[in-house]
């Protein structure tokens, strides 16, 4: 989740340098041995570099959940690989999530209701008539634009090289719309929570602060 933190980069809110090998290195492994080795010694390989890793950010102070979780995904891949016997299938299931968070986020913007910006009014007790702020709702459209098209992108681009069979494309893919896309996004997400914040959180707090007159 997004914080609003004004000392924290982008680069902390990924996980750190050790976030971004972590996403990255276990795909680039498959797909390179993919080319000189079976699928099976492949795709333990993988898992066992994603174990490392996770091993790695657990003793440097990460959730156990985020340690874990790229290890657990690293493991579904790579069995439904091995399950399938296609190398290509490795990288199925960021497809298949892709497409399963497009369909919320783009949905939230066919009901005008911006998935952002209920996100924004969860974190803040759910209290704030945000979508009558026509600036916030505005700012909370285009983040939630930013975000869709990011899932949109990723589900395209990804199930076209599935399609075609391009292992080595599917890695270079996964790396290239990983990390540096939800980076972007990430800036983009946390300026609209800025902006709603700064229009309707700080002027009460400020208000309250000061007391009757």
């Amino acid at each position: 989740m997004l914080t609003e933190n004004p000392h924290l980069t982008t680069l902390d809110r990924l996980g750190g340098w050790w976030g971004l090998v972590g996403t990255g290195a276990p795909q680039v492994v498959f797909a390179l041995l993919t080319t000189v080795t079976s699928l099976p010694v492949t795709a333990g390989v993988s898992l066992a570099v994603a174990v490392a890793l996770g091993i790695v950010r657990k003793a440097r102070g990460e959730p156990t959940s985020t340690a874990l979780g790229g290890v657990l995904g690293v493991g579904v891949a790579a069995g439904i690989a091995v399950w399938t016997g296609s190398a290509s299938d490795y990288f199925l299931v960021g497809i298949v999530g892709s497409l399963v968070c497009l369909v919320p986020v783009a949905g939230s913007l066919v009901i005008r209701r911006p998935v952002t910006g209920l996100v924004w009014n969860a974190i803040h007790g759910g209290g704030h008539a945000w979508r009558d702020d026509r600036v916030s709702r505005r700012a909370h459209t285009v983040a939630t634009t930013a975000a869709a098209a990011m899932f949109a992108t990723r589900a395209a681009v990804s199930g076209w090289l599935w399609w075609i069979d391009s292992t080595g494309g599917l890695a270079l893919a996964r790396i290239v719309l990983g990390v540096p896309l939800t980076a972007v996004v990430a800036i983009v997400v946390f300026w609209a929570f800025r902006r709603t914040t700064n229009r309707l959180v700080t002027p009460a707090r400020v208000a309250s602060q000061r007391g009757p007159r």
